[in-house]
């Protein structure tokens, strides 16, 4: 037999609970919500006209939120001999991202990542006819510096073991200097590819988006605890009034 002071307890336990519940449901509504305006907003912008790749005063205004994915056009020199090579796994396969330096037109350096190069040609010598020189015209997608590591490995640039595409720790190694280095980097797009070079145009595009399920999720143990406080509550106060029939 439970006594009221203690079914009382009870229901305000479960009421908390549910304000709980019912509030993480409302979050992921508000997220699910997020979530689309942000693929919306990335879309837009991977289909729109390119713009110059943004120079050392743009630079500390540049976040994820408002310029991921925005599509760039820049051009110079790619300065070949300061490649760095970052584990890539791809539909092609396991090998590498080639990320080089471009010294641009304009007087900044950017990482361009190249594309994606097999193990077995890691090696420039193995593809000196993809190595571009001269002045060129490079298109993409600005991504945001992926510091620490990747593949729950940190980077190790004495050893040159790169498992994410950081861009100051990349320029670091490289001597390329981190005023002058702009804080992204560009995934190429295919337009640089050739028989021997990386294969560009690879870039991910893809936002989970199960807000939804969660918030079902929520909502159904919010509706599950109410009920269940309801039976309890009621098969309680059923015990207490036979006990006390004077009380009923």
């Amino acid at each position: 037999m439970r006594s009221l002071p203690a079914l009382i307890l009870l229901g305000i336990v479960a009421l908390a609970g549910i304000v709980a519940l019912t509030s993480l449901g409302g979050w992921q509504l508000e997220r699910r919500m997020w979530k689309l305006d942000l693929i919306d907003r990335v879309n837009q912008r991977i289909h729109a006209t390119p713009v110059a790749a943004p120079g050392p005063a743009a630079w500390p205004a540049i976040n994820a939120a408002d310029d991921s994915y925005l599509r760039l056009q820049t051009r110079g020199r790619f300065l070949n001999n300061r490649e760095t090579l970052v584990q890539a796994v791809t539909d092609l396969g396991r090998g590498f991202w080639v990320l080089t330096p471009l010294r641009t037109d304009t007087g900044f350096t950017v990482l361009v990542n190249r594309g994606f190069v097999p193990s077995d040609r890691r090696d420039p010598a193995a593809r000196i006819a993809g190595q571009i020189t001269g002045e060129t015209t490079v298109t993409g997608l600005l991504r945001i510096t992926e510091p620490k590591g990747g593949f729950l490995r940190t980077n190790n640039p004495a050893e040159g073991r790169w498992y994410s595409r950081d861009v100051a720790a990349i320029a670091a190694a490289r001597d390329l200097g981190a005023s002058e280095i702009a804080p992204y980097f560009i995934d190429a797009d295919a337009r640089l590819d050739t028989d021997k070079g990386p294969r560009g145009g690879l870039t991910v595009i893809a936002f989970p988006n199960n807000h939804l399920v969660y918030a079902f999720t929520w909502f159904g143990l919010a509706l599950m605890l109410a009920g269940a406080m309801v039976f309890v509550a009621r098969d309680a106060w059923h015990g207490i009034s036979r006990a006390n029939p004077s009380s009923s």
